[in-house]
Parts: structure tokens; sequence; C-alpha cells
């Protein structure tokens, strides 16, 4: 995101949402607050929800998870990273690319999950995936609910996916427009439309269909697919946690702001590449590299052209962006040894226990300039790496909305950055209210965790 107050499109979708809730005089269903809260931070506490984790993050990941599944030409593989491919294509569809303009036949296969049944009904649910899809295949990833009131949704789409984008590939996107006037799609999000009525949605299937070139033996392979749902608490602010542990993880550090410029086509520039410049940033960590081949097509006067191919290949070519959440984590596990969930974290608490077992998060949050003291800027929507915490329990992030690499690293203000990203509302520059993020979090870790690792991952809800 720049560094100007400018709402991106996801915020605005949002803030509708929001303000629809406002104009109403609606309280939503699930405001509620710490004990002791103030009135903004949105109404009273609900004792028989105190210390619930207002999110619930399920994924299939085991051979055994792949074959509960009902499958139509795929197949669930085994071995060290079980996945699901295309077997016996169950036929062949055309698809007619809205970015290109090309039709094109595709062999296709479906794999759908079992019913999961929240544990948290939710107003909104954000599916993600990990996967190989060699050139001249992808997948489409849909979403089927059902509401508290026994009615289901339609079939919505919650992304169609390639990780390249040659002529053999379609353009990776998001899909608009979908909605059954009671919940809706925006861009990589499912929402209740009016979360107040108290309407939300109790359980999902999710379905992936596999395609490939007509043919040919090629196939995509799935290894992680998942959703999380969440009924976070509508506040202004939220209470404010203790420090709990100190210490720094070494993650690279890189600025988006000496890309202002490059690459317009892909979201104007450098200037709006939080996203995937905070995901470089975890995947160097991890280890992963990019070779000189996948680099050619950077202009070799750029530096740090990884962080140009990250902005390409997490690009949306229907949100017009590279902030879509899931597809940053999809890039993420095209690395080898990687894999990436988008998830909400309740606590800076859940943080602490990421990077104490090694694990950095990348965390989204929207504020004014003046609500976090040292950032320079404000922003309706930026991404950071959370890489540690001070003595005085301080957050370190590498902020990549930073003039140059060596500015990267950020100490900033414990109580204020927590707020900044765990809240659901706050008032804009123009002093209108509008969404936050929630603590919406990408975390990228390791294939197989250390038992560290899986302990401290399983703490935040994520296996």
């Amino acid at each position: 995101m720049s560094r100007v107050e400018q709402p991106s499109r996801r915020a605005l979708l949002a803030a509708a949402v929001a303000a629809a809730a406002v104009a109403g005089g609606a309280i939503p269903a699930v405001a509620q607050s710490a004990p002791g809260a103030g009135p903004d931070a949105g109404g009273g506490a609900d004792p028989d929800r105190a210390g619930a984790r207002p999110v619930d993050y399920h994924a299939w990941t085991t051979y055994g998870d792949w074959r509960r599944g009902t499958v139509s030409g795929a197949r669930p593989v085994a071995g060290a990273r079980p996945g699901v491919v295309i077997g016996a294509p169950a036929g062949t569809t055309d698809y007619t690319d809205p970015h290109t303009g090309t039709t094109a036949a595709w062999e296709y296969a479906t794999w759908t999950s079992p019913v999961h049944r929240l544990t948290v009904p939710a107003t909104e649910v954000i599916a993600s995936w990990n996967a190989h899809t060699p050139a001249g295949t992808w997948i489409q990833v849909e979403l089927k609910g059902t509401y508290s009131d026994g009615t289901d949704t339609p079939w919505y789409v919650m992304g169609r996916w390639a990780a390249g984008d040659g002529e053999r590939d379609i353009r990776r996107t998001s899909v608009d427009d979908q909605s059954d006037g009671r919940s809706s799609v925006w861009t990589d999000t499912f929402s209740v439309d009016d979360a107040s009525t108290g309407l939300r949605l109790v359980s999902y299937r999710l379905r992936l269909t596999l395609h490939r070139r007509p043919g040919t033996r090629t196939t995509p392979t799935v290894w992680r697919l998942g959703a999380m749902g969440s009924d976070v608490p509508d506040r202004f602010t939220v209470p404010a946690s203790a420090p709990r542990h100190a210490g720094e993880l070494r993650v690279p550090r890189y600025s988006q702001e000496i890309h202002k410029g490059q690459y317009p086509e892909y979201d104007n520039g450098g200037e709006a590449w939080c996203s995937p410049t905070s995901s470089q940033m975890i995947i160097e960590y991890w280890g992963g590299r990019l070779t000189e081949e996948q680099l050619a097509w950077v202009d070799p006067s750029y530096a740090d052209p990884q962080v140009c191919h990250a902005a390409r290949y997490t690009y949306d070519y229907q949100y017009a962006g590279c902030g879509n959440w899931p597809f940053n984590a999809a890039y993420a596990a095209t690395f080898e040894g990687l894999q990436g969930v988008v998830t909400r974290l309740g606590s800076l608490a859940d943080l602490e226990t990421l990077i104490a077992a090694g694990i950095p998060a990348i965390t989204s949050q929207s504020f004014l300039e003046e609500e976090l003291t040292g950032a320079g800027y404000g922003t309706s929507g930026h991404l950071m790496t959370v890489v540690g915490f001070t003595a005085e329990g301080d957050v370190i992030a590498n902020d990549p909305a930073s003039d140059d690499n060596d500015a990267v690293r950020r100490v900033y203000r414990r109580r204020e950055w927590e707020n900044i990203w765990l809240r659901t509302k706050r008032y804009n520059a123009s002093g209108k209210v509008v969404s936050g993020t929630g603590g919406v979090c990408y975390l990228y870790f390791p294939a197989h965790p250390s038992p560290r690792q899986r302990k401290a991952l399983a703490a935040v809800g994520v296996r």
C-alpha cells in the first residue's frame, strides 16, 4: 500500500458493508469488549465467550484427508507431501479468460471436501491453498456454506489460480459480483452482508477443480486446502496485553519504495507492493531463492529483482493488485519446502508464541499517521513483517514502506501497534467509520515443521 491515506479496493468494499450497519443504527450482534473496556470497544462483554478464540482455521493436508473427500476424476497421492492430482479426467470444459479474451478447452477433475462445521459460526471466511501448477495447468477453489437458518449459499469462486502467467497459463484472478443477497465475496473474502441480523455461516465445503491442457499427462498437485472462518467482535479498541517474549529473528529487509514506478502494470509499481515485498522477506528467511533464469525478465538495473518477481506472480488481474491474501500464501508455497496459510490471530501473545518458535508473520493493518508513532504515513491497508519484540514488549517490524532497505527495521509502540492490527472499526482521515482487518495474518512455515514449530502453530489454531 502506498504511504498516503488512500483506500484500497478491499477497504472500500468492506467499508461499504460497515457503513451500512452504522447507517441503520444497528450494533452487530457479535459486538462485545473486554470487561471494563470503554464504550468505543463495541459493546458489553459476553462472559460465555470470554477467552474464546473467535477464529476457526481448518485444512486438509494428509493422505487420509484427501481420501475422505469426494472425487470426480481426481485421486489422492501419498508421499512426503500428500496431495490430490488429476487421475482420469472427469471431462472437458471451455474457459474464456476474461483478461486475455482467449477461449480454450481444459480437461478437469474435482475434489470436494467433507462438510466442516465451524467451531465459530462465522461472518467471514477466507480460503487459502498450496499447490504446484506446471505450465498448462491451473486450479479453481470454491466454497459452499450453510447459514445458521439452515439454508445454503451458492458455490462461490474463491480464486482461479496458476503459479505462472505464460501463454499456456490462465491469468490468476478473483471473481467479482458474487452474491446471493445475504453474503458476498469481496475479492478473497466471503462476508455475511449484514452481521447485525445474527446470520452466520455454520459450516462449509470446499471444492477444488484441477485443470490441464487436453491430451497431456501434466497435472496440478494440491498439498493444502483450507479456510479460516471468523466472527471477530466489532471494536474500535482492544484490551492491552502484557509482554511475554523478547527476541528478534534475522529476516531479510526489503523496501517497496525503491521500486516506485517499476512495472506499473502490476498495481502501479512498487509503492503498492507491501504484500509481495513482505512475502519475499519471509520466503528468503526460510531459504527460498529465485534463480537467475527466473529473474531474467527483470530490468538488470533494478535492485532486489526478486521483489519485482514477487509482485508479478502474486498479481490478481481482477483485483488489479498484488494484495490478494491467498494468492500471496500460494506464491510462498511455490518455493520448495514451504507452505503458507491465511488466518487471523487474536493477540500479540499469539505473535510472541510464533516468534519464540522462529516463525515470523505478515500482518495487515490500517491507521492514521498519528495512530502509529514513527511510521510517518497513514494507510487504509498495509502489510508488515513482524520479526520480534523488544525487552519492553514493543513490536519489531520489517516495514516495507521505508525509503530504503536500511530503514526497513522499525520498532513500534506495543499498545499502538496491537490496536491498529486487531481492531475491526476505525475512523479514517475524513472522520468516517471504516473497517479494520481484525488480526489478519499470513503465516509461512516449513512443509515439515519442527516439533517446537508445530506446537506454536497449533497454539494459534494452525495444523
